[in-house]
């Protein structure tokens, strides 16, 4: 066969995502906190940005110095706006001019506000389980190839103080034979706090035994050889295999119940992460007011000096003047970015409360089913779009501070039209936590409960739901004593 070159003219449609485009998607989706990593890091990236701190002086430019009255009555025209006109045809002024049109103000903008600090920031200095059980090496008198070995032993360790890895890789990681790592592990499991070193519960509990002078007792029979009936809760089992009377088999439950079984928590240096709402709803004289959090977000302007040397077409070369124009561009798409995302947002917030409104005004119960979809659809965006609206940001409503991703569920048949499944897990949650602790209620117990309240749940609907809510079985949950 032959081959042969030609030329062909082919069109084609493409979507390229440009990567200022990129970038408006990616603020589209980031939560509050990261929003404001990523603003920061622009601010000392691009200088045609500077930060609103507070209002300035009249007369007074905070870069440039005092401002004559000659300057400070020029024409924006013939001043700071020219380089904008020639470049992008428009001004910023009649940029934004559409934001101020509707009488709400998104908080990236506005002069004289003052950046408060958090009231979570605090200082606090705290050792972790790693450095504690260190200290304790120090001092001990181990050296050589044990020493390395406890070491690796430490390093090896999760948050909760339990050995990751397994006696045959630390044996090759410390070079070491197996009676070196299990001299050296034994030694690791003697330090404090008491069940660290463990390579699972078990262990970890018996491990905390000694220190006690609980050797030798029911305690210690139960955790060695009656583990698995003990994680099923069957004591009367226990009881008849250990031939003691069921008492005793409580007395020594409640011992181990007592028991730590993550050992390391206590030394834990992660910090409590708190949840920062990115919109706040709030009910006044019976209408709902939507108030976008802004605090702690830098608030944005373009640089008037930079603007004032781009204007002045004497003072900068061509590579200069290059460099400024481009830094221009991507500081005005940053702040179209941002005020399109606050303007996102207020949409889908506010469509959510009119799709929503029984549950704003009434409570969890009448939350309704509601899907992506129907949100697209009302405000015509595409779902991709809400999607990324609603990910990982939260609101606070007279309802509590809730996941956006809370008021999207599926529905559940009822006797008074669809509910939406959020509302029945909610109701399995409020049966489950006024039930009686001794006889806890079965999934089918469950399901009657929910048919008598007009709901219609199938049996493995409920355990689904129920594990969802990482709630145990009913033979878990169960409490003897």
């Amino acid at each position: 066969m032959a081959q042969e070159q030609r030329l062909e003219l082919r069109l084609s449609q493409k979507l390229i995502l440009t990567p200022q485009l990129q970038q408006s998607i990616k603020l589209l989706q980031l939560p509050l906190l990261e929003l404001t990593q990523d603003i920061n890091q622009e601010l000392m990236n691009n200088p045609l940005l500077e930060e609103i701190v507070e209002r300035e002086p009249e007369g007074k430019n905070e870069l440039s110095g005092p401002v004559s009255e000659e300057e400070k009555f020029q024409e924006p025209s013939e001043f700071a706006e020219a380089p904008l006109e020639k470049i992008f045809g428009f001004t910023t002024d009649n940029y934004f001019e559409e934001r101020e049109s509707d009488g709400r103000d998104f908080g990236y903008f506005s002069e004289g506000t003052e950046e408060t600090n958090s009231p979570f920031e605090r200082n606090r200095s705290r050792i972790d389980l790693y450095e504690h059980l260190l200290w304790q090496l120090r001092l001990s008198s181990e050296s050589g190839i044990v020493r390395r070995t406890e070491e690796i032993i430490i390093n090896n360790l999760n948050d909760y103080g339990y050995l990751q890895a397994s006696l045959d890789e630390i044996a090759k990681m410390a070079e070491a034979d197996m009676k070196t790592v299990e001299e050296a592990l034994k030694f690791v499991q003697g330090l404090d706090p008491s069940g660290v070193g463990a390579r699972d519960l078990q262990e970890c509990l018996l491990l905390q035994l000694a220190p006690l002078n609980l050797k030798g007792t029911l305690v210690e029979q139960i955790l060695t050889e009656g583990f698995s009936e003990l994680e099923r809760k069957k004591y009367k089992q226990l009881a008849s295999n250990f031939k003691v009377g069921i008492d005793d088999i409580f007395a020594a439950v409640k011992i181990i119940e007592g028991l730590e079984p993550r050992p390391g928590r206590n030394y834990s240096s992660d910090e409590p992460v708190h949840i920062i709402p990115d919109v706040y709803v709030e009910e006044s004289d019976g209408a709902f007011i939507i108030t976008l959090n802004d605090e702690g977000i830098p608030k944005l302007r373009l640089s008037n000096y930079y603007r004032r040397l781009l204007a002045n077409k004497k003072t900068l070369g061509p590579e200069e003047k290059q460099f400024l124009e481009d830094k221009l561009r991507s500081a005005i798409w940053l702040l179209r970015s941002l005020d399109q995302r606050n303007k996102t947002i207020y949409k889908v917030t506010d469509s959510i409360l009119k799709f929503q409104e029984d549950f704003f005004r009434k409570g969890h119960k009448y939350l309704k089913p509601l899907n992506l979809r129907d949100i697209a659809e009302d405000l015509g965006m595409h779902e991709s779009t809400i999607s990324r609206v609603t990910s990982n940001k939260y609101i606070q409503c007279p309802q509590g501070l809730l996941n956006f991703r809370y008021f999207f569920s599926n529905s559940v048949p009822s006797e008074s039209g669809e509910m939406s499944s959020s509302t029945v897990k909610n109701l399995i949650k409020q049966i489950i936590t006024d039930e009686n602790s001794k006889d806890p209620l079965n999934d089918q117990k469950i399901v009657d409960l929910l048919k008598d309240k007009g709901i219609s749940v199938a049996r493995r609907t409920t355990a689904k739901y129920r594990e969802e809510l990482k709630i145990p079985s009913h033979l878990k949950r169960k409490k003897w004593f």
